[in-house]
């Protein structure tokens, strides 16, 4: 009995070490995701600021909106903690709000692809200076500084 009872205990252990380490992942992950947007962002400002055309980064945008596409999915319950994460709780008690402003982030950036690919350089600025108030935004509700 206390063979079984001590098995049962090793599995138990075992899947809270794996729900961790998923965790851990899924932080990883989404932490990778947010560094390159913000490698493309920076990318993208040399261009905008010089008006030109950003028809280079049209395949990046679309991979950020792909990316915050899934933003809501990224932050599945229980991965407040667990690894290196600056997501504030607002994440997890306000999750519609959290939602909409990745769904304002994915229409701006739609906007942006639109103007990268017409190859206008005033409208690629115009574009990208529209998406950084939907991120500072959306830090200063659900990201800690």
């Amino acid at each position: 009995m206390k063979k079984i009872w001590l098995a049962g205990f090793a599995v138990l252990a075992m899947g809270a070490a794996s729900v961790a380490w998923a965790q851990g992942d899924v932080i990883a992950a989404r932490r990778a995701g947010f560094k390159r947007i913000g490698e493309q962002m920076t990318a993208m400002k040399a261009v905008a600021d010089a008006r030109g055309p950003g028809t280079p980064f049209v395949g990046g945008i679309e991979e950020m909106i792909a990316f915050f596409q899934g933003v809501p999915g990224r932050f599945p319950p229980g991965s407040e903690t667990g690894g290196e994460t600056k997501a504030l709780p607002t994440i997890w008690s306000d999750p519609v709000g959290f939602s909409g402003a990745a769904a304002e982030t994915v229409s701006k950036l739609q906007a942006l692809r639109v103007a990268a690919a017409g190859g206008d350089g005033a409208a690629f600025q115009a574009a990208w200076q529209a998406v950084g108030p939907t991120c500072g935004a959306c830090h200063r509700t659900y990201r800690a500084r």
